[in-house]
């Protein structure tokens, strides 16, 4: 009898989970690690919100709630949205997940048939193209280019549009690139989105960490009619520093979010109420503390983007938010000794080969390129602090010189 599940042979682990895990592995047998691995702010979540799970507790909040969410907290989420983006939601057009990862499956589980194709600008996060397979979906994937700040245009989405392509993932500012998109691109871009009637996953996650005085749109605050073909997903966890509370949420039309809440009553039902309270108080409570992580976000973006150009064969962009920086090797893959150490090894992603070298050799964990689309990079999570930054980039440009030795 065969007990694996043959839609697992269609995906693979989450690769920045597994790097993140291998470095906590090491740093505690004793090994000087550092990890730009995970994808989480490592400040503390803000004190009024932990007071406000910590009140939801005593007032004996620990029940089932509706599976969407409690209503104080899909009010809060409408409010959120009229503040800070000037969209309308009802209630009924809200729902609560169990972070925004499941949000994002549920979504595609509730609009995919088999063989209905996603359209996903690479790079891409890394979970966005095993969702869509598991949901029995195509990714369709649109490489876009360092020299265009790694976004797709209107004429790539419209050549990569077909009969059969039912929804296009924006994610602004991004994971990996930090790259984002303004009003005027998306303009152009919800032209083509509405010349074929598809519908738009906007992740828009690390909305609140954006850089330069960046201004955020997304394609729903662009019209009504794009609003119609747009499904909104976002979270707590990145801009309050809420990643273990596990509470995400998205808005759209009422027909998606009615499906979704059927496949949510089969899977999970309701969030952690507890977690819905505290996500209550982020969303309702004052917001300075939003803007100070967001202040030294940029102070370690800077840091991180001028060491990383210092060194001889790497390149990178410069982000626009989110706290990720996607640096460019190809200088450092022509050197002799990746040529050397590349033909001693099986493998066959330089990016791979590259990071594995890096945590091995020289104690750096990195996520390979390869996992995010493109194989000419590797993400760096800039969320720890300046002194980690620096001695991690020292490193990674210790082994590239060592390299051209």
């Amino acid at each position: 009898m065969e007990w694996n599940a043959r839609r697992l042979d269609v995906i693979e682990p989450s690769p920045t989970l597994a790097i993140s895990a291998k470095a906590a592995e090491l740093k505690k047998k004793g090994e000087d690690i550092v990890s730009f691995g995970a994808g989480e702010p490592d400040f503390e979540t803000p004190a009024h919100i932990k007071e406000a799970a910590k009140k939801a507790i005593d007032k004996g909040q620990t029940r089932y709630t509706a599976v969407s969410g409690t209503v104080e907290l899909r009010d809060a989420i409408i409010t959120k949205f009229k503040r800070d983006n000037g969209l309308e939601y009802s209630r009924n057009q809200i729902i609560v997940g169990t972070g925004g990862k499941q949000v994002i499956y549920n979504f595609f589980l509730a609009t995919l048939n088999p063989g209905d194709e996603v359209v996903i600008p690479a790079p891409y996060w890394v979970s966005y193209a095993d969702i869509v397979r598991l949901a029995e979906g195509k990714a369709v994937i649109v490489p876009t280019t360092k020299a265009d700040n790694f976004r797709i245009s209107p004429a790539q989405l419209e050549k990569a549009i077909t009969p059969k392509t039912k929804v296009v993932v924006l994610n602004s500012p991004s994971n990996p690139t930090g790259s984002a998109y303004s009003r005027k691109e998306l303009e152009a871009i919800g032209e083509v989105i509405l010349k074929h009637k598809v519908m738009v996953l906007s992740d828009d996650i690390y909305e609140s960490i954006v850089f330069d005085g960046f201004q955020f749109s997304n394609l729903a605050m662009l019209s009504p009619e794009l609003k119609e073909l747009t499904f909104v997903a976002n979270g707590v966890s990145k801009a309050y520093s809420m990643t273990g509370w596990r509470i995400g949420y998205g808005a759209g039309p009422l027909h998606i979010i009615q499906n979704m809440d059927t496949i949510q009553s089969q899977s999970t039902s309701n969030p952690s109420s507890i977690s819905q309270a505290a996500a209550e108080a982020a969303l309702t409570g004052d917001q300075a503390c939003v803007g100070e992580m967001a202040k030294a976000f940029q102070k370690r973006r800077d840091l991180i983007v001028g060491l990383l150009n210092e060194i001889p064969g790497v390149e990178v962009n410069v982000p626009q938010g989110a706290f990720y920086v996607f640096p460019y090797l190809t200088g450092a893959y022509e050197t002799d000794g990746f040529r050397k150490l590349q033909a001693a090894s099986s493998e066959t992603s330089k990016s791979k080969l590259f990071c594995a070298q890096l945590l091995d050799k020289y104690k750096v964990a990195a996520v390979p390129g390869i996992a995010f689309g493109d194989d000419n990079a590797l993400r760096l999570s800039y969320a720890m602090g300046e002194e980690d930054i620096k001695k991690g980039v020292a490193r990674i440009s210790e082994m590239v010189r060592d390299f051209s030795r």
